[in-house]
């Protein structure tokens, strides 16, 4: 009986270790931030709520390359899933860039508005596209930093403006301001900037402070130029592999991190801001802002016309600004 006992054991053990799977994931990310420590310690509670089941291994650092990079080991099977911007997600679903069309949201509470309504749609069009994706998280405003002054657009023309590698819809945009974009992966912008190689990046201040480019610039304008936002996506077979509960856990579980992190983003964008203040980054006043919204008008048109994005998902998306200024008007 006893030996009947450890055999059925020993079948028991040897069918969980063989259902078990390691899913590999990577980011540019460093380890040291708030919230690759909260995505470190979530995989870890999934490992443990699924008995070993469903592992992750987390390439951080940007040790597997930068997000086109990590999307190309995903096509070949080498890694399971990237935690990567969404403008690098476009040819799964080419309408997720819907929030990043430029001078379009003028504050914070707008987002939350559209986001409550439009998120949604967005993860559905991934998995469609075949890319599963978890809760979006805000990265933030972009706000331009450069070694010169910027006011107008006719000041933002001669800037050498560095834009994501692999993602033209980026640089029409640069383009339609009037500026020449230099393409780069993100591991190359830091030397660039210390070369003069390029002498402009837009980005989210606590993205700036994190990767040390703002000690190569002098100017921020106080403009929030587009809104940016990640997410962890993962091959929609790698994730059908799971056991249905087993994937039903890891997606609330990984969903809860993320929503953390969404809300606690704001607080560490405003903590950096305040940051590169103290540091002598000087903030400048834009000028001749029917100039800068009449270009931003005119390169979401151009955007929609040349099937860059639809046109059903931006009217949307404007409908719903329209109705929470009307409200807040009220």
């Amino acid at each position: 009986m006893q030996k009947i006992i450890i055999l059925l054991c020993s079948c028991l053990l040897f069918a969980s270790c063989a259902n078990a799977k390691t899913y590999k994931v990577a980011t540019i990310s460093p380890d040291g931030l708030g919230w690759m420590k909260q995505f470190r310690e979530g995989v870890k509670q999934v490992q443990e709520l699924t008995d070993g089941r469903v592992k992750f291994r987390v390439y951080a650092a940007g040790t597997m390359g930068d997000d086109a990079t990590v999307l190309r080991k995903m096509r070949i099977g080498q890694l399971h899933g990237g935690v990567v911007a969404a403008g690098s997600l476009t040819r799964f679903y080419k309408d997720l860039q819907v929030y990043n069309l430029p001078l379009t949201f003028k504050s914070l509470e707008e987002v939350d508005y559209v986001r409550e309504r439009m998120d949604d749609r967005i993860v559905d069009g991934l998995r469609a596209g075949g890319m599963d994706s978890f809760h979006l998280t805000e990265t933030g405003f972009a706000y331009l930093l450069s070694t010169k002054p910027v006011r107008t657009v006719e000041d933002i023309k001669k800037l050498k403006a560095w834009v994501p590698d692999g993602d033209p819809i980026a640089a029409e945009l640069l383009k339609s301001f009037g500026v020449s974009p230099i393409p780069l992966s993100i591991t190359d912008v830091l030397p660039s900037l210390q070369t003069g190689m390029i002498n402009a990046v837009a980005v989210p201040p606590m993205v700036a402070l994190a990767l040390q480019w703002h000690n190569h610039v002098e100017y921020m304008l106080d403009l929030p130029l587009i809104y940016v936002y990640s997410m962890l996506a993962m091959d929609s077979n790698s994730m059908s592999s799971m056991d249905s509960d087993d994937q039903a856990l890891t997606k609330g579980l990984l969903n809860g991190v993320f929503r953390k992190v969404d809300s606690e983003t704001r607080i560490d964008n405003e903590k950096a801001l305040s940051a590169l203040k103290s540091q002598g980054i000087k903030i400048i006043q834009p000028e001749q802002m029917d100039a800068w919204e009449a270009i931003a008008r005119k390169s979401i048109e151009d955007l929609v016309k040349s099937g860059g994005i639809s046109a059903d998902i931006v009217d949307t998306f404007q409908q719903h600004l329209i109705d929470f200024r009307s409200s807040s008007a009220e």
